[in-house]
């Protein structure tokens, strides 16, 4: 097989040099060079072994799935896959997403490495639906804005700053959670935008986001917010928490997991015409009588 292969055998190379599938786990690797010479493999897995480098896979050029997950790697770098799928790095030491450029890549995982800064060239990746990269040191979502984008994982990072996501038009799920006083310490839900069509799902549990009446408003301009995460950040502990939230998001279904009562729609009605009356709404409810309809 190409597992018993390629270690072992190298001047057998032409016999599997046919082999679609490469799994190379475990093998305490540092060194695959001979790799380079089975230019029909498609689906190759080399987790869990002690690479520093990728350079000698840039002839596979038939590759649709790699996973690198658990070696040494600084670089996820590679020379143009054309019809490179999937791929998964996490849990190296890559600081830079510079090198990663395969036109029909769907799905990316990085999580678990030493990323501060995210610069993807969007037109290189115009596949890309699904990318994970929690666990990293990213301070902001800038080089993020993809358009093609559908999922995209940044829990436990040190983000402070949305900024880039009006592009991500076909985005369906974010998440930003956050993890203890170290990570995604966002204060502010500035930078979402009515650009900004298609999500649905926004996980900003764990966050720093404290003043609710403020903040929450900025993310009434999302149309299709169907599920929001606000646990363990400080406004989730605020009088009315819920009620707040839903007088200002009249589409939400769920808020914590928790989907909304008829009680409590009731309940936002009510304080919505209350506040009406006193004339306390103001830039609060821009859109006018949102319940009244």
């Amino acid at each position: 097989s190409f597992t018993d292969q390629v270690p072992a055998c190298p001047q057998r190379q032409a016999v599997v040099s046919t082999q679609s599938t490469g799994d190379l786990r475990g093998k305490s690797l540092t060194d695959i060079s001979i790799v380079s010479a089975f230019v029909h493999v498609r689906y190759l897995d080399l987790s869990d072994n002690k690479l520093d480098s990728l350079a000698s896979l840039s002839s596979l050029t038939h590759l649709l799935t790699l996973k690198a997950d658990n070696n040494r790697l600084t670089s996820a770098a590679l020379a143009s896959m054309p019809y490179l799928q999937r791929a998964s790095f996490q849990n190296n030491k890559i600081t830079s997403t510079e090198g990663i450029s395969h036109p029909l890549l769907e799905v990316l995982n990085l999580n678990n490495n030493q990323i501060s800064q995210v610069q993807f060239d969007a037109d290189s990746l115009r596949k890309l639906s699904v990318l994970e990269i929690r666990g990293n040191q990213l301070t902001s979502t800038a080089g993020l804005g993809l358009p093609k984008l559908q999922r995209l994982y940044l829990g436990e990072n040190q983000i402070t700053e949305i900024v880039d996501l009006e592009k991500c038009t076909a985005l369906k799920i974010l998440h930003l959670r956050g993890n203890g006083d170290s990570t995604n310490q966002l204060e502010s839900l500035d930078g979402f935008s009515k650009n900004m069509v298609a999500l649905q799902y926004l996980n900003l549990r764990g966050t720093k986001i404290s003043a609710l009446k403020a903040e929450i408003k900025k993310i009434k301009c999302l149309p299709m917010l169907r599920g929001l995460i606000l646990k363990d950040s400080p406004v989730s502990k605020e009088e009315e928490y819920r009620i707040e939230v839903i007088m200002n998001i009249r589409n939400l279904e769920r808020l914590d997991k928790d989907i909304f009562t008829d009680e409590e729609r009731q309940e936002a009605q009510e304080l919505y015409r209350q506040r009406e009356e006193e004339g306390k709404l103001g830039e609060a409810n821009p859109e006018g009588a949102m319940f009244l309809d």
